[in-house]
């Protein structure tokens, strides 16, 4: 078996990677000399515990399926009955309005995200994991300690991704997941329980497989209705968070002024002592906006640094995207 193979359609299918990104013709040479690989891709995808219980879309699926056939039909390999048995199963199943992505942590452990299958629902973006939250779970994952027993402060969480990967990966003592929309934020609860956090239990406790609840983790969660409009200074300063993180929220020119007042009164807020990290991360899709927001940081007082790109790619996702992430100080604060 071609471990590294299996491994890229392992975790480009569940996590619903673009299928034309997906190896297919590097899977189609190596078919005559494997007659296993397509079997094995098989039960690493469609026929996954993951995919089971979590499946991705329909479609996407239906897609999968048709285009692994495809491929093995044109090799003139011997039929595989399980091929299509699964795809006769595929297609007799019922569309439903849930769609599901999975991304494996290196631990072994999974993020599993219920997701709107459109990029825009509802009259609002985060219902959709972006590349910047992929791109800073990532680097978190090579710099755990950074969050280790702090409280970590998400603004604009979405679907939670990064936020569930850091509490899986870094152990922070408090993690506060913020939003304003209330659909974003109803769909990031159910992501917390998807992932086995109770909100309404003790610190520590998560849900195994078979309902009950156990005490693997310690990480107290937390969900906050939090605009960045109409917060109050002093109600930032309550927070009293040592990290602070943010991804793909740098998009509208209209949000920078009120977004970059949150930064600069979380640092001022702080009275602990403790140096505030903070996080910045952005997918760079129009260079003007991006321009704008580092020339607002310039004026507010805040020092911002470009961090060099992480070493390892753990999740499947557009890499020929810029993802740039900023590290902020405040002027008055050494670096």
């Amino acid at each position: 078996m071609d471990i590294s193979l299996c491994d890229t359609f392992h975790r480009s299918f569940l996590s619903c990677r673009r299928l034309g990104s997906l190896p297919w013709v590097e899977l189609e040479k190596k078919i005559p000399s494997d007659s296993s690989l397509v079997l094995d891709i098989l039960h690493k995808t469609i026929l996954h515990p993951l995919c089971q219980k979590y499946p991705p879309s329909l479609q996407y699926r239906r897609l999968f399926l048709s285009e692994v056939i495809k491929r093995h039909e044109r090799t003139g390999a011997e039929p595989l009955d399980e091929l299509y048995n699964a795809l006769a199963e595929v297609l007799n199943a019922e569309e439903t309005n849930r769609c599901y992505k999975s991304y494996l942590l290196p631990s072994g452990d999974a993020v599993t995200l219920s997701e709107n299958p459109a990029i825009i629902s509802g009259g609002t973006t985060g219902l959709v994991t972006w590349e910047a939250a992929l791109y800073l779970a990532e680097w978190a994952t090579e710099n755990a300690s950074i969050f280790k027993d702090r409280t970590v402060l998400e603004l604009g969480s979405g679907t939670g991704l990064a936020g569930l990967a850091i509490c899986k990966s870094c152990f922070p003592k408090k993690y506060i997941f913020s939003d304003c929309h209330q659909q974003v934020l109803q769909q990031l609860k159910e992501n917390l329980l998807l992932n086995g956090y109770l909100l309404d239990k003790p610190p520590g406790h998560l849900v195994t497989e078979d309902g009950s609840s156990s005490e693997t983790n310690t990480t107290e969660i937390s969900v906050l209705e939090l605009d960045w409009e109409s917060i109050t200074d002093r109600q930032l300063g309550d927070l009293q968070a040592g990290v602070v993180i943010a991804s793909d929220v740098v998009y509208d020119p209209e949000i920078i002024i009120p977004f970059i007042r949150v930064l600069i009164n979380l640092f001022k807020g702080r009275n602990d002592g403790r140096k505030m990290e903070m996080l910045i991360a952005s997918t760079i899709r129009n260079v003007e906006t991006y321009g704008l927001f580092q020339k607002a940081l310039d004026e507010a007082g805040l020092r911002w640094q470009v961090l060099p790109e992480h070493k390892k790619t753990l999740f499947p996702y557009d890499t020929t995207s810029k993802v740039e992430m900023l590290k902020l100080n405040l002027k008055s604060e050494s670096s």
